[in-house]
């Protein structure tokens, strides 16, 4: 299935399931390389008869993905980076298969945005699950978009505002993930979790998800072009947005302009 050679992902397939790891440990962060290894992987899966499920995980204990790398939201490399990382969305979009999230510790900013696209998000009890971009004065396109249909207005106001970090327990209860179990049995259990789906046709599966989405999709992806636009020609024209992503990376506090 997979004659691609990858540096920052693995791709597996067994038994009606395929396993995408973000392998760069330990904060498994999304630079330009690793999402275009993701598309290429995502890409190879589409028309795949015998998977049936989609795990998307990220290598070792301390984090399913904290992010895109912040380095690459320079100006030279922040239209490229941000074409690239909702290159992942659409390909996903595309997939017959039942997409699952596979998330342990840290899923903050992108890797939060990848894991809330997935169908399904199964999560350990160590999950700290967010999106703090508005404190460093930057946006989370498709969190914008669907947060809201996942949790309401409401929530979703509160936790993209805010940039809050929510742990497995909130994020159980208000139904941003489906299932948290211990992260001495996370192996075990996401096995028995993704079970069921193997023994189904893939025909039943991809027209469920074509349902469920319907009015979603085209509604979505044309949304995601304009907010792509809207993040490039304009918050990154802003003094503020410059000002957050340098003072991360010199890690310190950001001195607003609000301009």
């Amino acid at each position: 299935m997979n004659p691609h050679k990858f540096e920052n992902i693995t791709l597996e397939a067994k038994d009606g399931k395929a396993f995408l790891t973000i392998n760069r440990p330990p904060l498994n962060i999304l630079n330009i390389a690793t999402m275009e290894e993701i598309n290429t992987a995502l890409n190879s899966l589409a028309g795949n008869t015998d998977v049936k499920v989609l795990v998307l995980s990220g290598s070792g204990e301390k984090a399913f993905s904290a992010g895109v790398d912040v380095a690459e939201h320079t100006k030279d490399k922040v239209e490229k980076m941000l074409h690239v990382f909702h290159d992942i969305f659409r390909n996903l979009s595309k997939l017959d298969q039942v997409t699952v999230a596979a998330v342990k510790g840290l899923t903050l900013g992108g890797g939060c945005e990848v894991a809330l696209f997935c169908d399904l998000i199964f999560a350990a009890d160590d999950l700290k699950i967010g999106q703090p971009e508005i404190q460093l004065s930057v946006i989370a396109p498709v969190a914008l978009l669907i947060l809201p249909r996942l949790v309401g207005i409401k929530r979703a106001s509160e936790i993209l505002l805010t940039g809050k970090v929510l742990k497995a327990e909130e994020a159980e209860r208000i139904g941003l993930v489906n299932k948290v179990v211990p992260s001495a049995s996370f192996e075990s259990e996401l096995a028995d979790f993704l079970q069921p789906f193997t023994g189904l046709s893939l025909v039943g599966i991809k027209h469920t998800k074509k349902g469920i989405q319907l009015g979603l999709d085209t509604a979505f992806l044309e949304a995601l072009d304009k907010i792509e636009k809207t993040y490039i020609e304009e918050l990154m024209a802003s003094e503020d947005a410059h000002e957050g992503l340098k003072a991360f990376l010199e890690k310190r506090k950001p001195l607003w302009k609000n301009r």
